[in-house]
């Protein structure tokens, strides 16, 4: 007799370790429907608020160079391959630290040449000798203060080092107007989709480790036997039982 209930209960646990019924999971889901919505609300919510009232608004001022200078001619191909290769140096040079702590000493900034190496950004713009200097600062007019100072320092430290015609500087910075970041919609939606996964991975855990059988199919499913007959729960049995427990304790 013991044989045969090992033999039974072995096919059900095989299959609640090695599958999952999406069904069942979806059907899990469609249950606490009502908690992944709370979970995506409050998520929302609490990211949304830290975005807003805890994180520093951040703001973007960008200038521009032009690499080549007048004693470089475009009349070949081997010009442009100079002022490709002039491109990537000057992206070197913007960035040490000469330029930058004489950026420092120049404006009486309270920071690290570091600290400012952090906050600028170099790009180059696809098929073009022209570099895009950014700033990002708390301070919007501290910025644009920043981005400019950086393009004409490195304008006249690269004309010193490599006696040339310095860069040109053909854009100055602007007083940005909006902020950079933080994304608060962004932030939200994050927040949102992670209080989400946290809820649906919860369900999912409790299901996998759920090993009772509930229903008929499960029977016939896990166990591999057909259920011939149901008893009932009469009303009232759960809460007599409840209670008998609590008398207990």
């Amino acid at each position: 007799m013991k044989q045969n209930q090992n033999q039974g209960t072995q096919p059900y646990r095989q299959y609640r370790r090695d599958e999952i019924d999406l069904l069942e999971l979806l059907a899990a889901f469609r249950r606490r429907l009502w908690l992944i919505i709370l979970a995506a609300v409050i998520g929302g919510g609490i990211a949304g608020a830290f975005s807003k009232f805890v994180l520093i608004p951040q703001y973007t001022s960008t200038a521009m160079v032009y690499v080549l200078s007048k004693e470089t001619t475009l009349t070949s191909l081997a010009d442009l391959q100079i002022g490709s290769q002039l491109t990537k140096d000057y992206k070197v040079i913007v960035t040490s630290r000469p330029v930058l702590e004489e950026v420092i000493e120049r404006l009486n900034l309270d920071m690290s040449y570091r600290e400012l190496r952090n906050k600028l950004t170099i790009g180059n713009p696809t098929d073009t000798r022209i570099l895009s200097l950014s700033v990002v600062d708390p301070d919007p007019q501290l910025a644009k203060r920043i981005v400019d100072q950086v393009a004409e320092t490195s304008s006249d430290y690269i004309g010193d080092i490599m006696e040339m015609v310095p860069p040109k500087i053909i854009e100055t910075g602007e007083v940005p107007q909006n902020r950079t970041s933080p994304n608060n919609s962004k932030n939200a939606l994050m927040g949102a989709m992670v209080g989400v996964m946290a809820v649906c991975g919860v369900i999912t855990v409790e299901m996998l480790l759920n090993d009772t059988i509930q229903t008929e199919e499960d029977a016939a499913r896990y166990i591999g036997v057909t259920v011939l007959a149901s008893v009932p729960q009469r009303a009232g049995e759960a809460k007599a039982k409840t209670k008998q427990k609590k008398e207990k304790k």
